[in-house]
């Protein structure tokens, strides 16, 4: 005796199923195995990973997770940075920028445009002479190759950790001058040449949180030459290591003095 077939139109017999409702069930599995597939490649925090295959588990009930990879996963804490990876990464930085001193040296035909790099115990200054960047009593970088400098520097600068801060020192000659318009003296000038390396560091993507600004005018020469003391100084520092600058209890006792 043949089979009895299963009638569409009858809505009370269990083994009657709507062609609809499979197709639909292929594609909800479907998307639950693209939404998967697209997490495990978005993320890569293998705790919060675990979490939201967790969370699926207890929901839908399809994704095992065992209870030791659980235990695992809690165990496991954000990643820190030790000592050692900053000084290497101090160090790595240190590197890639003496070494583009060295190559914007080997491309100047006077010494009058070599820049200098100063290594220090916790800190290192690269100096960038005037007429690298400017043009003589003006403070906006027009020079070509000192613009391609300072976004060489900017792209080492992105690779820096955040506890590094880069303070631009603007310096100049001995030479004084009065206008009536800005710059009005030295300070201004010096002033201005650091805002213009500053405003180029921030084109090239440099965030203004680590960025400081200073201006000595000719009061912090570095000898007797004046196109020595004419430069703008990039000082690295870690602001930790960076102690305050006025002891609070001497500071008071020297003003009742």
């Amino acid at each position: 005796m043949a089979k009895k077939k299963c009638i569409k139109s009858c809505p009370d017999c269990p083994k009657c199923l709507p062609n609809w409702l499979a197709a639909f069930g292929d594609l909800m599995s479907l998307l639950l195995v693209f939404f998967v597939l697209l997490l495990s490649m978005a993320v890569f925090d293998k705790p919060k990973v675990e979490e939201y295959f967790e969370v699926m588990r207890k929901s839908m009930g399809i994704l095992e997770q065992s209870a030791e990879a659980m235990d695992s996963a809690a165990r496991t804490g954000p990643a820190v940075e030790s000592e050692d990876a900053v000084e290497e990464d101090s160090d790595d930085l240190k590197e890639e920028i003496k070494e583009e001193v060295e190559a914007v040296n080997s491309s100047s035909s006077t010494k009058v445009d070599q820049a200098v790099f100063t290594d220090g115990e916790s800190e290192f200054i690269v100096e960038i002479p005037s007429s690298l960047l400017f043009k003589a009593g003006e403070y906006n970088i027009t020079n070509r190759k000192g613009k391609i400098f300072v976004k060489k520097l900017a792209r080492i600068i992105r690779t820096m950790t955040a506890d590094f801060t880069v303070e631009v020192i603007g310096h100049t000659d001995r030479s004084s001058f009065r206008s009536s318009k800005i710059p009005r003296n030295n300070w201004d000038m010096s002033a201005l040449r650091s805002i213009a390396v500053i405003t180029e560091l921030m084109k090239n993507k440099i965030d203004p949180s680590i960025l400081k600004l200073a201006g000595f005018a000719q009061y912090r020469p570095k000898g007797g030459i004046a196109s020595q003391n004419r430069r703008v100084e990039l000082r690295f520092f870690a602001e930790k290591n960076k102690g305050p600058s006025l002891s609070g209890d001497n500071f008071f006792e020297r003003m009742k003095e």
